[in-house]
């Protein structure tokens, strides 16, 4: 969420809110109720035994429950450049990043809502967004539709899937173009851009559970139903580790408050 755009779905906030704020938001009032914070990389778990184990490199935490919120990334394209220009001029997140790159014009792969979300956003900065959809129609919502064909800044390239990546890395690293190929003929061709984004969906943060946890084909958490419970009692799943279907600020904010209660009740009747 913190990577997210302007979010509108959230209740109590009409005018919307940019999902770094919404996060900064949640962790100042988590804080109010005595929750600690800290800022570091889980590299290994164990769910084999009680107390659960917990590594952060070599530091050691040790929890009667667990709440497994590690929600889903960006997918990526698959391309050298991604790796080459990462940071300097590929992205995954037009709120992060999109300020860099004004007057520019900029190319966003993807048909579904986050892509014309972001699209949008980028027209606030942008002289030119390309939109590049290797299918002649889109995936997202009507009213997403809407909104970015509506917008003259943005130009629609249907039928076109992006093979390489080109730019300068001397002096600056820097973007120049891509290469589009259509999806129907194979012809390719290359445009100048000076930014990418990347949208064309999330995979979920669910590495670190393999083997210890049931996991759909996708990767996502497997529950109980009507609950956050996982098939290992004392570990719980919210927020979209879990969630292929609806991925909401507000549902993964719903399911967190399922998954608190879920491991409250679990913890009292395990008598601690």
């Amino acid at each position: 969420m913190s990577d997210s755009p302007t979010l509108h779905n959230v209740l109590i906030i009409p005018q919307g809110l940019l999902g770094p704020e919404l996060m900064d938001l949640f962790q100042k009032q988590a804080e109010r109720f005595g929750t600690q914070v800290e800022y570091k990389v889980v590299t290994r778990v164990d769910l084999s035994e009680r107390p659960f184990k917990v590594w952060c490199d070599d530091e050691l935490y040790l929890g009667k429950s667990i709440i497994i919120s590690t929600g889903a990334e960006a997918k990526w394209i698959g391309l050298e450049g991604e790796k080459t220009f990462g940071g300097f001029g590929v992205s995954a997140c037009a709120t992060c990043d999109g300020a860099f790159f004004k007057q520019m014009k900029v190319a966003v792969v993807g048909g579904g809502d986050t892509a014309m979300e972001e699209a949008n956003y980028l027209t606030r900065h942008c002289s030119k967004v390309y939109v590049i959809h290797r299918r002649d129609s889109l995936r997202a919502s009507k009213i997403m539709q809407e909104r970015a064909l509506a917008n003259p800044k943005i130009e629609f390239i249907w039928n076109a899937q992006v093979v390489d990546i080109h730019g300068d890395t001397e002096p600056l690293r820097k973007v120049t173009g891509i290469t589009l190929e259509d999806t129907v003929t194979g012809e390719r061709r290359q445009m100048e851009v000076q930014g990418l984004f990347v949208a064309i969906g999330h995979k979920p943060n669910s590495e670190l559970f393999q083997g210890a946890l049931d996991m759909d084909d996708l990767g996502y958490l497997i529950t109980e139903p009507y609950s956050t419970r996982t098939k290992v009692p004392g570990v719980f799943a919210c927020g979209d580790v879990m969630d292929r279907v609806y991925r909401q600020a507000v549902t993964a904010a719903g399911t967190g408050c399922m998954a608190a209660i879920d491991a409250e009740r679990w913890l009292e009747s395990e008598g601690h």
